[in-house]
């Protein structure tokens, strides 16, 4: 079995009941925005920010190496996601909202909704058992999309 089967089925373990799936659905990609934009407002050295990267740019590049590892097609929706991502981050700083504030205040709001979710399912975050599925969340979503676009993952 592929690794990425085996941390599927191991993620899909907790996440069998149709309320603590829909709440993951909403809740697994907007952690990975919020994730990634209090990461972004974390100042940088200056080096760094003569390119206009950011920490968040920096540590994108291991975060889609592990996906593209595990998957190309995961890997590229990933990809896809992480530019949305950047885009909406940009959308935050172009309207004038603290992207930190925002971020912290969604990044609380869903993980509450998450640990709901849990709570409706009866069982525990699988990253309670292994912190690598924080990062198996986000392809675990992509899977449903992949498979209704007829995309093998």
């Amino acid at each position: 079995m592929r690794q990425i089967d085996a941390l599927l089925n191991e993620y899909g373990e907790s996440h069998t009941n149709k309320t603590n799936i829909l709440i993951h659905a909403i809740a697994v990609p907007s952690i990975y925005f919020v994730t990634v934009g209090l990461i972004w407002s974390i100042p940088v050295p200056d080096f760094i920010a003569y390119f206009g990267a950011t920490w968040a740019h920096v540590l994108m590049i291991p975060t889609l190496y592990y996906y593209f590892r595990l998957s190309g097609p995961i890997g590229a929706a990933m990809t896809l996601l992480s530019i949305l991502v950047f885009l909406g981050i940009r959308l935050l700083v172009v309207l004038d909202i603290s992207v930190w504030q925002f971020c912290l205040t969604l990044f609380v709001l869903m993980w509450i909704l998450q640990f709901v979710g849990h709570h409706i399912e009866g069982k525990k975050p699988s990253f309670f058992k292994d912190l690598q599925f924080l990062l198996v969340g986000p392809a675990w979503w992509w899977v449903h999309w992949l498979k209704r676009m007829n995309i093998s993952y």
